[in-house]
């Protein structure tokens, strides 16, 4: 992009709005590049098929997750 000298307000405004545009599309551009495919979501259900997690494995867990914040 070139710098100009702007020799009015409505060149300076008229850049704005030139500027506002391209952001617009980079938006655009980006979220199209974003969007989800449609690819099928992988369900962790049954990862821990067979496992038994006790309250003390609970309590142990809430302990390291939580004692910086003191909860």
């Amino acid at each position: 992009m070139k710098h100009a000298v702007a020799k009015s307000t409505g060149d300076i405004l008229q850049k704005i709005e030139t500027i506002e545009k391209e952001i617009i599309d980079l938006k655009l551009s980006f979220l199209k590049k974003n969007t989800p495919t449609g690819k099928k979501v992988i369900s962790l259900k049954g990862i821990l098929k067979g496992v038994d997690v006790t309250n003390k494995d609970i309590t142990c867990v809430k302990k390291s997750l939580y004692s910086k914040i003191g909860i």
